[in-house]
């Protein structure tokens, strides 16, 4: 399938040349669905990272084993030089060793044309119906090659580990066991991303090409990797795409190299040479270390999920980040002393209080700086930049020179996700973000009036409205607010019983096992300004209970779960001890125990 680019150039007022503009870059063909091959990609890795039996040693061991003696000669014999690969597709752990070697493009090519005379390709399978069919098609050919072998990787752990056959193969498999960490974030799999990412990756195959004798070494930056480390996995068609290229491409940096920061900077400044763009994007970082690690940590936390984890209550509306850079240059027109000036940046919506300021005397003309790197919630709408002149010495205060705004849906729809502006003639701010994806919910819980046992706030007004009628009972109320400040639940909690009326009296305390905890799904009803009455749903309550001998407090929840608290002190030490159990299902209790050290 042929990928052809049809992208335009950055918007904006700027004279130097971008990648749409360029024909070699529009001309430049990939014979993968880079797109669709990138999400199968992040999908397999996903999987591989979540399979722990994949990772043991003597597992991957005979993984290799039944790669090299089984699978490479069956897929041998069904392959004919010249046209498409066949449309088969082995079990997972095999999959797994094929796909670390395809990594390897010159040790994969070499071992193919050693062993079998031709180099061995992968079907572009991207349906979940073709991905069954070719693997039960393979385990039937596998039965019919192999009766004697099993499909799947039976391996006993407790057997000692064979001894190993391909040390090489092995070090690539065992390299590449968390290359879902540079990926796992959650826009990766986002289509519009990924059309802007494989955008890029030709561009960067067009840098290549033109300085491959004035760079030695190129840094891909994290977009471009992926769909390099994509083009890989499908050896045929990458080494027909980059048949003229094949020695500059030993130039790039791979995935688990370490680089200097004279390589980085090169990179970048050739791609501004080409380009007139910032290298670097939202979502498109370069990573000056890039050890073999388990866990990465991430400025931001982008834990989320394929659907809504919310289903039940429609009062909690999701929440979506992205993530946005800005880069400045100053332009080489301004003949203006910017000594005094600076740069703000601010939200468009909400966050009033976010003033974001950099001098414009800390930018350069001859290149891009990352001026911030943000992470925004999409109901903020976007951001502004101003530029002020500070006053001088008989003057307070500061003058607005210009402004720029960059809006999320206007850069959502942008080639890349990226957009340029230009304030007051002086200052090119180029602005990129990622696409919106889900987030945890953010809620906020707010001290409210005190309400009566109907959920009605206490108040001159209600009883005027009630001709009167005393209000019973007393319960404390708090308000759950989401991120957005929305009224989501009422939390109440009964303390006190009695009648209110309009004189002094005093509520009477109830018991313990009386102090029901009671949520309410929904917003206040407002009969008049802030006095109103609590949502009727009522969805969740805790009924207080004596405790068992050694612990303190005990509750049972109306989802048929009961919760314990406990805490022992000492002359040395605290402990805090808490149980979530459920007697219908015993095997889903949890316990907690915290130690706070006394001074």
């Amino acid at each position: 399938m042929s990928d052809s680019c049809n992208g335009s150039g950055i918007s904006g007022n700027t004279s130097g040349r971008n990648l749409g503009g360029i024909r070699e870059v529009e001309a430049m063909l990939v014979g993968v669905d880079l797109v669709s091959a990138a999400r199968r990609n992040i999908e397999f890795l996903r999987i591989v990272a979540d399979t722990r039996w994949l990772h043991e040693k003597a597992r991957v061991v005979e993984a290799i084993r039944r790669y090299n003696e089984l699978w490479m000669p069956l897929v041998s014999d069904l392959t004919v030089v010249g046209s498409t690969p066949p449309l088969v597709l082995p079990p997972l752990d095999v999959e797994w060793v094929w796909f670390c070697h395809t990594l390897n493009p010159v040790s994969y090519r070499q071992y193919c044309e050693l062993k079998f005379s031709k180099l061995i390709g992968k079907p572009a399978i991207f349906n979940e119906g073709n991905e069954e069919y070719a693997l039960m098609r393979c385990k039937e050919i596998w039965s019919r090659k192999y009766p004697s072998e099993p499909f799947e990787n039976e391996t006993d752990l407790d057997v000692r580990i064979p001894a190993v056959t391909d040390e090489e193969l092995l070090a690539e498999v065992t390299k590449h066991r968390f290359l879902y960490s540079k990926f796992s974030e959650a826009y990766r799999s986002e289509i519009v991303y990924l059309i802007a990412a494989r955008h890029r990756y030709k561009g960067f195959l067009h840098m290549v090409q033109r300085f491959s004798d004035e760079c030695s070494r190129f840094v891909p930056a994290s977009d471009i990797l992926l769909m390099w480390l994509t083009h890989q996995s499908y050896p045929t068609l990458y080494a027909e795409d980059l048949k003229e290229m094949e020695g500059d491409m030993g130039k790039v940096v791979t995935v688990w190299e370490s680089v200097k920061e004279k390589e980085v900077k090169e990179t970048k400044m050739l791609w501004e040479t080409a380009f007139d763009q910032p290298y670097e994007k939202a979502g498109g970082e370069i990573a000056l270390k890039s050890e073999i690690t388990a866990s990465v940590k991430s400025p931001v936390h982008w834990e989320v999920s394929d659907t809504d984890v919310n289903t039940k209550y429609k009062s909690m509306l999701p929440r979506f980040l992205l993530e946005v850079c800005l880069f400045v240059k100053l332009n080489l027109a301004t003949q203006q002393n910017v000594k005094w000036e600076f740069l703000r940046l601010r939200m468009l919506r909400g966050h009033k209080e976010l003033k974001l300021d950099k001098s414009i005397s800390n930018f350069h003309y001859d290149s891009w700086q990352k001026s911030w790197n943000l992470c925004c919630e999409f109901g903020t709408k976007g951001v502004v930049l101003e530029i002020f002149r500070q006053g001088g010495h008989c003057f307070k205060g500061s003058s607005l020179q210009g402004t720029v705004t960059f809006h999320w849906n206007e850069l959502l729809r942008a080639p890349s996700q990226t957009l340029e502006r230009e304030v007051s003639q002086q200052v090119r701010i180029v602005a990129s973000i990622t696409p919106p994806v889900q987030a945890p919910y953010l809620l906020k819980c707010v001290p409210d009036r005190v309400t009566d046992d109907s959920g009605a706030m206490i108040s001159d007004l209600i009883l005027r409205m009630n001709r009167y009628r005393p209000q019973e009972g007393r319960w404390l109320s708090k308000t759950v607010l989401d991120h957005a400040r929305r009224e989501c639940f009422v939390v109440r909690m009964r303390v006190g019983g009695g009648f209110w009326r309009r004189g002094g009296e005093t509520p009477s305390p109830v018991k313990w096992e009386d102090r029901i905890i009671e949520i309410r799904e929904g917003s206040w009803s407002y009969v008049a300004g802030s006095i109103g009455r609590a949502p009727e749903k009522v969805i969740a309550t805790a009924t207080p209970k004596e405790p068992p001998e050694q612990w303190k407090a005990a509750w049972n929840f109306s989802t048929g779960d009961e919760l314990m608290i406990g805490w022992e002190s000492s002359t040395s030490i605290s402990s805090l001890c808490f149980y979530l159990g459920n007697q219908a299902s015993p095997e889903s209790s949890v316990g907690w125990k915290f130690s706070l050290a006394i001074m």
